[in-house]
């Protein structure tokens, strides 16, 4: 598996026991309960990383960061 990936899994993953805890700490303690709001939870982040059009993951952030890489490169050799 390669690192973002599991830089990927372990995002959901922390939002996901984040959600769980903070819906335990406010009184709700079936598994049901804490399942969902694991689930509402990482929702929102996962329909975002569908949307190709998306600035943050789509097409549009893979442009975005090319041209940032570039920039950092030429701003590289002039400090050299």
């Amino acid at each position: 598996m390669n690192k973002e990936i599991k830089a990927l899994i372990a995002s959901y993953a922390r939002s996901f026991v984040v959600a769980m805890a903070t819906a335990y700490s406010m009184g709700a303690t079936d598994a049901r309960s804490l399942l969902i709001a694991g689930i509402i939870a990482i929702a929102g982040p996962v329909l975002r990383s569908l949307n190709s059009k998306d600035p943050a993951f789509g097409l549009v952030a893979d442009a975005v960061t090319a041209d940032l890489d570039k920039l950092a490169k030429a701003s590289k050799k002039k400090t050299k």
